[in-house]
């Protein structure tokens, strides 16, 4: 039998809608036999849940989100550390990561990583940091007070708005490092010596979840008022995922072409977005959801003509890496239109099974979802063409076995 380390998995937040890729992953993993703790840095925020949270068996710990709102476990944390050995090598490491990053966040992450490495929820034997930004942190800080191991799944934004420094010298001290798309593989890869160690992992796609759409859409072409085509985007609103772009898109499309725009996702920039819609003269067109359950975006990604999402790379770096909605969109042979940033054209090829156009141009982008809007075959066949593309290359059992691998390499070590 293959060994099983308990591991405890260290999360920004948990349960978070917007991060479906990583519960499909905790759960995929428990199926594999993995035996996981969730150690969250934070409590939910959202007000809903998907089903796959409530399929995860996993027991989740909650560390100090503040640190002056828990003082007495962190202080209990503090006196209890001070008397072990590993105290003064961890405080050596904060000193120097401090004096690069002046921060109360950097603070609030040695105090986060004291209570767990205090606390040691279930007899942890293995540690492993979702995002090589803070989660990292607090897992190379536990990692030195107990001599535990860890490892690290990086993202997008976490690479991508993290300084070299610190990415050099996180990837230097994890065991190995997994990231979902080529871009961040790469760049991960040209900052450490242990390039052997940095992997290219896809989350893809629980295709059980997303089975075939077997329903025939409308053949809608823009020129019936009242049937008009039907425009799906689902993400928060922030920055990087350029809604105001997509606005200035919608607008720009010729009057007599008939459309409504359905967004899904709640996010701070919604009370920007709205007012934009106004002065734009479209937001009689638009419907604005808010966050949905995975159940009730699958209905919308059914009964939708077409998807846009405007990805950009935001004034901080932040950006997105392949977003899982293109999957999802694509799973359900709807037609994608977005950007060529990042990870998306390791999905999208435009004129293939999509379009993909540059970041920060709605006239462009106009020009596609124009095209788009007024040709239902074309969009018929580029959907069936993104779907059979994520059947065949993005299932995420592909990931999760990976991942064993992974662990198992380092488990079987004498």
């Amino acid at each position: 039998m293959s060994v099983r380390l308990k591991t405890l998995v260290i999360l920004k937040g948990y349960p978070r809608l917007s991060e479906t890729f990583i519960a499909q992953e905790l759960l995929g993993l428990e199926r594999a036999g993995f035996d996981l703790t969730l150690i969250s840095m934070r409590k939910p925020t959202d007000k809903k849940r998907h089903p796959i949270h409530d399929e995860i068996k996993a027991r989740v710990v909650y560390l100090p989100e503040y640190l002056h709102e828990e003082p007495i476990r962190v202080f209990r944390a503090l006196m209890a550390s001070r008397k072990k050995p590993n105290f003064k090598p961890l405080l050596l490491r904060f000193w120097k990561d401090l004096r690069r990053d002046m921060s109360r966040n950097r603070i609030r992450r040695l105090g986060q990583a004291l209570v767990l490495a205090h606390e040691w929820p279930d007899a942890g034997e293995w540690l492993h940091a979702h995002f090589i930004h803070t989660p990292a942190s607090v897992a190379r800080y536990a990692s030195i007070m107990t001599d535990v191991p860890w490892t690290c799944s990086a993202h997008a934004k976490d690479i991508w708005t993290s300084p070299d420094w610190e990415l050099i010298e996180k990837l230097g001290a994890a065991r190995w490092s997994v990231t979902c798309t080529r871009a961040g593989f790469e760049h991960m890869r040209e900052l450490t010596n242990r390039k052997e160690q940095v992997h290219l992992s896809y989350h893809g796609l629980d295709l059980a979840r997303f089975g075939y759409f077997s329903g025939v859409r409308p053949s809608r072409d823009g020129s019936d008022s009242s049937d008009p085509v039907q425009i799906l985007s689902v993400g928060r609103a922030v920055p990087k995922k350029g809604y105001d772009i997509l606005l200035q898109a919608l607008a720009l499309l010729p009057v007599r072409l008939h459309w409504r725009f359905v967004h899904i996702g709640g996010g701070d920039e919604l009370a920007r977005l709205r007012p934009l819609a106004e002065k734009l003269g479209i937001a009689d067109r638009i419907t604005w959801k808010g966050a949905l359950a995975q159940e009730d975006v699958l209905l919308h990604y059914r009964s939708a003509d077409m998807f846009a999402l405007a990805c950009r790379v935001a004034a901080d770096g932040d950006r997105d890496g392949l977003p899982n909605v293109l999957f999802e969109a694509s799973s359900q042979n709807l037609v994608c239109i977005s950007t060529n940033i990042s990870g998306i054209p390791e999905l999208l090829t435009g004129g293939e099974n999509g379009f993909v156009v540059p970041p920060e141009d709605p006239r462009l982008l106009a020009v596609a979802l124009e095209r788009a809007i007024r040709e239902p075959d074309l969009r018929y066949r580029l959907g069936k063409a993104a779907e059979k593309r994520v059947r065949e290359h993005f299932d995420h059992n592909s990931s999760i076995r990976q991942l064993t691998r992974l662990f198992e390499s380092e488990w079987q070590k004498p």
